[in-house]
């Protein structure tokens, strides 16, 4: 016995539990120092990470640990179904998209069993739409299910805040200079009327009443959404067309939906079900971000009340300083012109810095939203104030 694994034999308590995990983790090389011996449902598990992030090239002290989960679908279900019962969802999710990506398991999804195993999340969904054209007929139901789930989820968590935020912004976006009481904004008449305190009396004789006009049903504002379908916007496509349909919902708002890579559709009348909208997107392909812009302007008919949101990592195959005069064009006419590199919980993705820097300048800054940023987003370009920029650090 080694000196190592002596002391790993010895070691009790928290010490050996931390050994456990850097085995799990390190996975057994003779080189990793742990010393420490699996059993149970530890070895399970360091069997399920192993078929996925074990080393292939080279033996493994005790339990072999080398990549790969075979060709067939039964044992790639059978790992699906340890993984879950092995670690949390979230881990799960991360799991499942690795094994897509390092072990080339998409073509496996187009099979309906799999999709049955699987634990579906916006990457997953990503992943069905860039296999819809080659997805056999008898996948496409189970795979719209799969979809619906995961888009159902999403509106469940987003939606309910997202209409209460631009509701608001909406209402105070529409401020009248003579309201009723009970529309007056008391905070900016205050701000508004304060060189006419009185200090004997330690009150504002306010001159100019501030107030939100009352909500309408008229259409108040136009949101044009303008959302790059390349492969690497899957998920911004997804969380895109969610919030999409959650807009189109909403009476005072007039949505519409374009989608675009070297052609420019328009998917505004499928807004009702954003699964029919996901499934008539095509994920991959090139990018015009000018034609899809040309588009989204010839369809502006009020721009003062108009907010452009671009949603592209500005990798631009077009003619990219027609883009960006199309850009300080809308702005000029009234447009709010809102630039998002990503709509995703990831965070910026590889962009185009150099288009990033030409729009900042033209006073559209590109940055990326999460998407419960989002909503937060869209209420500051509603009533033009700045928008909430995340810090980049």
């Amino acid at each position: 016995m080694t000196d190592t694994q002596g002391e790993a034999a010895t070691t009790t308590g928290p010490a050996r539990e931390r050994l456990r995990r850097w085995r799990l983790v390190l996975g057994g090389d003779p080189a990793d120092g742990t010393g420490h011996t699996l059993s149970g449902q530890d070895a399970a598990m360091d069997g399920a990470l192993a078929a996925l992030y074990g080393k292939g090239d080279r033996p493994q002290a005790g339990r072999d640990r080398s990549a790969g989960l075979g060709a067939s679908a039964p044992s790639v279900a059978r790992w699906l179904g340890d993984i879950r019962t092995y670690f949390p969802s979230s881990v799960v999710q991360v799991m499942q998209r690795d094994a897509i990506d390092r072990l080339g398991l998409a073509t496996l999804l187009l099979e309906p069993e799999m999709l049955e195993a699987v634990e579906a999340d916006v990457h997953l969904v990503g992943t069905l739409l860039s296999l819809d054209k080659a997805m056999p007929e008898t996948t496409k139901e189970t795979a719209r299910a799969v979809v619906r789930k995961v888009v159902e989820d999403l509106e469940k968590r987003l939606a309910t805040r997202t209409r209460a935020v631009l509701t608001g912004a909406l209402d105070r976006s529409a401020r009248v200079s003579r309201p009723r009481h009970h529309d007056i904004d008391w905070n900016r008449t205050i701000a508004a009327n304060l060189k006419h305190y009185l200090p004997e009396h330690r009150t504002v004789v306010p001159d100019r009443l501030v107030g939100h006009g009352r909500a309408s049903r008229s259409v108040k504002k136009e949101i044009v959404l303008c959302v790059d379908q390349s492969g690497s916007m899957a998920a911004s496509v997804v969380y895109a067309s969610v919030f999409g349909a959650v807009l189109a919902s909403m009476r005072s708002v007039d949505t519409r939906l374009v989608v675009f890579d070297t052609a420019v559709v328009d998917l505004t009348d499928q807004l009702a079900d954003p699964v029919d909208v996901l499934f008539g997107t095509q994920l991959g392909g090139g990018t015009d971000i000018n034609r899809a812009l040309a588009y989204c302007q010839s369809r502006i008919t009020r721009p003062a009340e108009t907010v452009v949101v671009l949603i592209s990592d500005l990798y631009e195959g077009g003619i990219r300083d027609e883009m960006l005069k199309r850009v300080a064009a809308m702005k000029a006419s009234g447009v709010r012109f809102v630039t998002l590199l990503a709509l995703s919980d990831e965070g910026a993705p590889a962009y185009d810095r150099e288009h990033a820097a030409a729009l900042a300048a033209l006073g559209a800054p590109a940055f990326a939203c999460t998407p419960d940023l989002f909503p937060e987003v869209m209420a500051a370009a509603v009533e033009k104030r700045p928008l909430p920029i995340p810090d980049a650090g």
